[in-house]
């Protein structure tokens, strides 16, 4: 395996995700999201892939803007490590949501395709 491929994978399967997240695409997240998947949301709260599915469905998330910028990617095996800073503008629950945040994903290859089964965020 190419390191380079790999990378240019990631960032393709991120920019898919992020593409998710702001249209709310809720089969597309449900492609990608792991069925087991944990995720520490910045207020500390841990995020399964079912709360986050229904809180688009809700529509409690809205995303005016969600630019990323890459600050690390680590291939190990036939998983990812992701940073990824989002300069972010939009609503959650009604509350707006402004500013930078540091996001850590971990992907893992399975036989249908990669899948986020793991991260973190926090406000920078």
């Amino acid at each position: 395996m190419k390191d380079k491929m790999e990378i240019k994978e990631i960032i393709e399967i991120e920019n898919k995700l992020l593409q998710g997240i702001q249209t709310s695409d809720l089969a597309l997240l449900d492609k990608l999201l792991h069925n087991d998947l944990l995720f520490i949301a910045p207020n500390g709260q841990v995020v399964t892939k079912e709360m986050d599915l229904a809180s688009h469905q809700a529509g409690e998330m809205e995303v005016e803007q969600l630019t990323a910028e890459f600050e690390d990617i680590k291939i190990i095996g036939d998983n990812a490590i992701v940073v990824v800073v989002y300069d972010t503008k939009g609503k959650m629950l009604g509350n707006p949501i402004l500013g930078q945040f540091r996001y850590i994903r971990v992907w893992k290859k399975f036989s249908d395709g990669l899948k986020v089964i793991g991260g973190s965020c926090f406000k920078v």
